[in-house]
């Protein structure tokens, strides 16, 4: 005889002949909302005396290119609650100095970590600077426009217009969410645009100004150079560009590879912020003020040799 399992208000019926208490939707317990899984960010320096920033979650994260001293950057990590052992890998837009001078020293002193870069960045910080050739025992290739992962992090590397022996930009999907890294870049291409174009959270170079460049100390050829296709994005190129790029999904934009000598963080701020508000955007300084949180789009200069504060993006 087969069982019969009973609810105490429906005495003797069998299984078949039960009414689902939730049968009416409206009786149903609403479902649980999926807590958002937050994203850290946070830049230890950025400029030509050196860049690195990093971008994580609760599982670990990755660090963006080591133009700061390693010590630096780990003692900005654990100020905020991050060990070393959580941090999985290290990526390096292109090999000039300022973004790979610490690689070596940040892989050595904490050999769990991997390097993921192209082949052509590899050699070609290789040939250019005194960097130990163990460095290839770290290498992982990635190649441009081939989607890899890292935890729960997908990174799609781009290419970028700059004049590095090879140059690239990432774009960093996390649970819905997209951040973007674009510095180093004389202009910005088409492929560049379409990645940048997702973003929720942007990095994106605003070098020079170009009165202070141009009526400034370097020499002609370093200005041409700066100036060229292939070397940096001044404020009102920048400005220009993220006018047009402006959207609802775009929460952050994040200034960096400041200048030291032809621009400042006012002027930068202030070129961009004008092009924005002529949008008719409301325009954050991404304090996490009130009356910042109320904005359409917040807006920073990312320091030169200081770390910024912990971002947390929910």
């Amino acid at each position: 005889m087969r069982k019969k399992i009973v609810f105490d208000d429906q005495p003797g019926l069998p299984f078949e002949e039960w009414e689902n208490p939730y049968s009416n939707p409206e009786a149903a317990p609403a479902p649980q909302a999926e807590i958002p899984r937050p994203l850290h960010y946070c830049s230890f320096g950025s400029g030509s005396s050196g860049n690195s920033c990093y971008i994580g979650s609760p599982e670990g994260g990755i660090i963006v290119d080591a133009g700061i001293r390693a010590e630096d950057i780990q003692r900005g990590l654990e100020a905020n609650g991050v060990a070393m052992k959580h941090v999985k890998a290290l990526l390096l837009t292109h090999d000039h100095s300022d973004h790979v001078k610490y690689a070596y020293a940040l892989l050595r002193n904490n050999r769990h970590l991997k390097l993921f870069c192209t082949n052509r960045v590899l050699n070609g910080m290789l040939r250019k600077h005194s960097i130990s050739r163990r460095i290839k025992e770290y290498h992982v290739p990635i190649f441009k426009e081939i989607p890899f992962k890292i935890l729960g992090f997908e990174i799609t590397a781009f290419e970028v217009p700059h004049d590095g022996s090879d140059n690239m930009g990432f774009s960093i999907d996390y649970a819905g969410r997209r951040f973007v890294i674009a510095t180093d870049l004389g202009e910005v291409s088409a492929r560049a645009a379409h990645y940048i174009a997702g973003a929720n959270y942007l990095m994106i170079e605003a070098n020079y100004d170009l009165n202070m460049l141009r009526f400034g100390k370097y020499p002609e050829y370093l200005k041409a150079r700066i100036m060229g296709c292939n070397g940096h994005l001044d404020n009102c190129q920048t400005a220009a560009f993220l006018s047009g790029l402006a959207n609802p999904a775009l929460s952050h934009i994040f200034l960096c590879h400041l200048s030291k000598d032809n621009n400042t963080p006012q002027i930068a701020l202030r070129t961009i912020r004008e092009a924005l508000q002529a949008k008719g955007l409301k325009v954050g300084d991404a304090s996490d003020s009130l009356e910042s949180r109320a904005a359409d789009v917040q807006l920073a200069a990312l320091p030169r040799f200081d770390a910024t504060r912990w971002f947390v993006f929910r």
